[in-house]
């Protein structure tokens, strides 16, 4: 597979970003993409929750991959800055899917190392395994630069003892170090310490964050170098679309339709 050079230079651009503080609001479909972009983002990372409930399906690994590489597609179409791809647990052949991303233009993925919403988590050796068959796909595709964010659930999903979590963290994080991993996901802690902790060991740390969440400053403070938000961005626009319908419905006025992006401005987004 040949990868254009203007999606080495995403990947590169991507790579550079996360040497620093990269705030990745998630985006699900290209007009939100596109609205993100617009808005000043440096790069795109999708919400596998979002890109799902938009094609009907539940979050959680319900979509196929060619449904998650197709909404991928159109967001990459979309904007022209880096897009990393939601895999959640790489839909069964994970090399598959990672040349899936490469050929839609993706530059970077999270992988999770749970099986399932909930649990239970592949051992450390079967994630270390699939993410050196990511890497090694990456790298047969054409786009070695691909950036492998591996993401852990323990902390998502209470997995094993409270105490013993942190301790189970770090250990997977030196394995997927080690193979190939370019930065560690922890949904689910956004305790300052434990990141702290977390952020003085080998790899990046992201962090998710949403209403009642450290801020990014803080988070930055501790040493996180990634902050996304998951589905909470669609979960604000869902938002909107439920309150506007009640208000509709109800009293029959629009006050929940106030101060929206501009008919013009939106449409120009996407009328060149």
């Amino acid at each position: 597979m040949t990868v254009d050079a203007k999606t080495t230079e995403k990947a590169l651009r991507l790579r550079a970003l996360g040497e620093g503080m990269l705030v990745l609001p998630n985006a699900w479909d290209a007009g939100s993409a596109a609205v993100i972009e617009a808005a000043g983002a440096s790069a795109i990372a999708t919400t596998s929750g979002g890109v799902a409930w938009g094609i009907g399906r539940g979050d959680g690994q319900h979509a196929e991959r060619e449904e998650m590489l197709a909404a991928a597609a159109r967001i990459v179409a979309a904007v022209d800055l880096p897009v990393t791809v939601d895999v959640e647990g790489g839909y069964g052949d994970v090399a598959a899917t990672v040349r899936g991303v490469v050929a839609v233009g993706g530059v970077g993925i999270n992988l999770e190392d749970s099986k399932a919403a909930g649990g239970p988590l592949h051992t450390v050796e079967e994630q270390c395994e699939r993410i050196r068959a990511a890497r090694a796909a990456a790298a047969g595709a054409g786009l070695p630069e691909l950036v492998v964010n591996a993401r852990t659930d323990v902390f998502l999903f209470g997995i094993g003892e409270e105490s013993g979590r942190l301790g189970e963290v770090l250990a997977r994080i030196g394995a997927y170090a080690a193979a190939g991993a370019d930065g560690i996901f922890v949904p689910g802690l956004l305790d300052l310490d434990a990141l702290g902790e977390i952020a003085r060991g080998p790899l990046p740390v992201n962090a998710m964050a949403g209403p009642g969440a450290p801020s990014i400053a803080e988070l930055a403070k501790a040493g996180v170098r990634r902050v996304s938000v998951g589905t909470a961005v669609a979960q604000a626009a869902y938002a909107a679309a439920h309150n506007a319908t009640r208000e509709l419905l109800g009293e029959g006025t629009y006050g929940s339709l106030g101060g929206p992006l501009d008919y013009g401005t939106l449409n120009g987004l996407f009328v060149k």
